[in-house]
């Protein structure tokens, strides 16, 4: 399954989407951490940077959507930021940097996104 399709079929969910967003960030940048490490293999690297990318990029097929209700300013800049990470993830499979910014990255979004503590215990 694809990372579209994966994220479509999660959004399908009773979940309510930024629940499932959040989690599903949260499942990615553990994956880029254990991927940033001495001991993580290049297989490792390459599966989280890739599955990063996938879910960036069904974002973007997200935002794209003309029914999609974020205030189109936000949209625009989360548009550019996913395609900034579909750019740099290609760099950074090539030059091995560290993986620093795109967990940086992930973490903030997920911070945006982190369900309030009274909605949680609903």
């Amino acid at each position: 399954m694809n990372g579209y399709n994966a994220y479509a079929a999660a959004m399908n969910n009773t979940e309510d989407p930024r629940s499932t967003e959040y989690r599903l960030l949260g499942s990615v940048t553990g994956a880029l951490i254990r991927a940033n490490t001495a001991e993580a293999s290049l297989q490792d690297r390459l599966n989280a940077l890739l599955w990063n990318q996938q879910v960036w990029e069904a974002f973007l097929v997200d935002l794209s959507d003309e029914d999609n209700a974020l205030p189109q300013k936000l949209r625009a800049s989360l548009t550019n930021l996913s395609l900034w990470i579909i750019k740099e993830t290609d760099a950074l499979m090539d030059n091995g940097d560290d993986l620093e910014a795109m967990i940086l990255i992930n973490r903030n979004i997920m911070e945006g996104l982190r369900p309030s503590m009274s909605a949680a215990a609903e």
